[in-house]
């Protein structure tokens, strides 16, 4: 059985949507802010962050883009992302890789500003860089949406449930919502998905 560490409103979203979608079992398991965690979940996560997946044979795992690729290899029958042979496979991991190392780099320097810089008078500069990182690579998957249904393929995958992630996170996220029609598009359809609502309850990833 998965064990998933997590908290409300991070990666644990899409790793936790993965999961319920694949339909397996998993414990869950709430993992408190905290700056000075206990050293056995450090040895799993030696940044102290979440998510981490242990996985059935009891090793670990973490960053959600990764997690989610891993998942959708070991449970093709669930249909989280093109078939490694689908001519659809290098843009999902295209996209996941994107949003992961662009986008959500972003929000890290965004919401943990004070990490980026040694000036304490540099933390705003450091934000407003990251809205501007945020803005460009939105845009760039906006663009890719068009006239399309979903970011790869014909079908939903987690890379469409990262991409919300992300867009929730947006600091300005009415911005989002009125200049990228596509992703709005996008994430309106998903707002309505039963899996959406049910995890949107308890991350509060966006107003109900």
């Amino acid at each position: 059985m998965y064990k998933l560490y997590t908290r409300a409103n991070t990666g644990g979203f899409v790793v936790e949507a993965a999961l319920i979608l694949a339909g397996v079992p998993f414990d869950q398991i709430g993992v408190p802010k905290s700056t000075s965690p206990d050293q056995a979940f450090l040895d799993i996560s030696p940044l102290n962050q979440v998510p981490v997946l242990v996985l059935p044979d009891g090793s670990s795992m973490t960053e959600s883009a990764a997690i989610c690729i891993l998942l959708a290899e070991r449970h093709p029958e669930a249909n989280l992302a093109p078939a490694a042979n689908s001519p659809d496979r290098a843009d999902f991991l295209r996209w996941m890789t994107f949003m992961s190392s662009v986008i959500y780099q972003a929000d890290l320097r965004f919401f943990y500003a004070h990490r980026y810089t040694a000036d304490p008078d540099g933390v705003d500069a450091v934000k407003q860089a990251a809205i501007s990182e945020m803005d460009r690579g939105l845009a760039i998957l906006d663009a890719a949406l068009e006239r399309r249904d979903w970011l790869v393929g014909d079908r939903l995958s987690l890379a469409d449930i990262y991409l919300i992630m992300l867009a929730a996170w947006h600091p300005e996220v009415e911005k989002v919502r009125t200049t990228l029609p596509n992703i709005e598009r996008l994430w309106a359809g998903l707002r309505e998905h039963p899996v959406m609502r049910k995890l949107n309850a308890s991350h509060a990833m966006w107003p109900a």
